[in-house]
């Protein structure tokens, strides 16, 4: 690879691999498709039922990067302005002055995007895409890095709103959380309180480190073959009898970012058809949307064996 100012990349990755599977008991499919996203500067959704892990690998992984970290639990009735802030009188100043909400933090653990309101999704929404929030007529820049990482209990109704396609496009990858298995459930019950290892961690990745890995990722180069790979899969999921909606060019273009990512993880400069294939699901899943009930992430997964991969 060419010189560059980033830390070492796949010693990097392993090290926060090690962290966050220190508190939380994840398989590696789960943890790759995190780490690429915060490298190439997405966001991620997290999705599982109850008790499994989603806020706690949320503050983990809080604890692991060096910033400022928020949490915000959405509920029905959250306002645009406790999430992004709002003009109070200041009696001291004769003013009114602007007071900053949780969403202004390095990292910001958004908790049950599904039981807020349209209008306050909305402006995460609009943080997300564009690193800033509008205030009052004016635009207040978010402070960089700036990674969302949201949970939502997918089989959950009672109180929840639909989070629509445009919503789920904003999310770089998409984490389905399942139970754990036997060896790492009885760990569990056996070992040390997970609070007590959130203790002990330490930051790894410091915020001027992480933007340099941002900028290393984006150079990661994409050859011809790779991004004629990656066309042919996309378009199949257009083509697929059963969808109705497929994966679009702004998320074959999230795709590769993810790609990318995991390129520069491995210390390489240019993306191979693995580095597609590992992030299909967790990139393109939630932006393929099916005629009837049925697993999206099912069908990309079948998609991917029927297109050939370049030599």
């Amino acid at each position: 690879m060419p010189a560059t100012t980033h830390p070492p990349a796949a010693a990097l990755r392993d090290t926060l691999a090690r962290n966050l599977t220190h508190v939380v008991s994840l398989p590696a499919s789960a943890v790759e498709p995190i780490l690429c996203a915060i490298v190439a500067g997405g966001h991620v959704l997290l999705e599982g039922i109850p008790g499994i892990g989603k806020t706690l690998l949320a503050r983990t992984l809080a604890l692991t990067l060096d910033g400022e970290h928020k949490r915000i639990q959405f509920t029905n009735d959250l306002m645009p302005s406790d999430v992004v802030g709002a003009a109070i009188w200041r009696p001291d100043l004769g003013k009114f002055a602007f007071v900053r909400g949780p969403l202004f933090a390095n990292l910001v653990l958004a908790d049950e995007i599904n039981r807020t309101s349209p209008r306050t999704l909305s402006c995460l929404l609009e943080a997300m895409e564009n690193g800033r929030v509008s205030i009052d007529g004016r635009t207040v820049e978010l402070p960089q890095p700036f990674t969302v990482l949201a949970t939502r209990n997918p089989i959950e109704f009672h109180g929840t709103f639909p989070v629509p396609e445009a919503a789920l496009d904003r999310f770089l990858v998409r984490v389905e959380l399942g139970y754990p298995d036997e060896a790492n459930e009885l760990q569990l019950y056996t070992g040390a309180d997970p609070e007590e290892k959130l203790q002990s961690l330490k930051p790894v990745l410091s915020r001027e480190a992480l933007l340099q890995l941002r900028t290393a990722a984006a150079a990661v180069q994409v050859r011809q073959p790779v991004a004629e790979y990656a066309y042919r899969v996309v378009t199949a999921t257009r083509a697929h009898p059963e969808v109705q909606l497929g994966a679009s060019p702004r998320a074959a273009m999230a795709w590769l970012r993810a790609a990318k990512a995991r390129a520069l993880l491995d210390d390489r400069d240019y993306v191979l058809p693995d580095d597609l294939k590992a992030l299909a699901v967790p990139a393109l899943g939630h932006r393929v949307f099916l005629r009837s009930e049925g697993n999206a992430d099912a069908l990309v997964r079948d998609v991917l064996q029927g297109v050939p991969v370049p030599l």
